[in-house]
């Protein structure tokens, strides 16, 4: 699920805001993303998963897009990318819903 917002709605960096709403920062990898976790249990699975990107409009606006699912599990095999993971259903849109909340609303903005 994606999350679309005005970098200025966050008010801060887009690590310290992920940071802030109980995400963790998960070592970059090979591909140079940043990723963000937050976890559901005392255990790593599942959890919330959260990739992010800047991009700027013609106007040059600032915006940033969240990209949010669920990780059930680890990778079966090692060298495995795949896993099993919900990217829309009621507990990712729910989460979608807590991040929209943390932002803040576009007449402040």
């Amino acid at each position: 699920m994606k999350l679309i917002v005005r970098k200025k709605q966050l008010s801060e960096a887009p690590e310290i805001w992920l940071r802030r709403a109980g995400y963790a920062f998960i070592p970059e990898r090979e591909d140079g993303e940043r990723s963000f976790a937050r976890r559901l249990s005392r255990d790593f699975y599942p959890r919330f998963h959260v990739y992010f990107i800047e991009q700027t409009d013609s106007k040059g606006e600032v915006f940033v897009t969240f990209n949010l699912h669920l990780d059930q599990k680890r990778p079966g095999y090692e060298g495995q990318s795949r896993h099993n993971a919900e990217y829309d259903g009621e507990v990712v849109e729910n989460e979608a819903k807590r991040l929209q909340s943390l932002v803040l609303p576009e007449f402040f903005v």
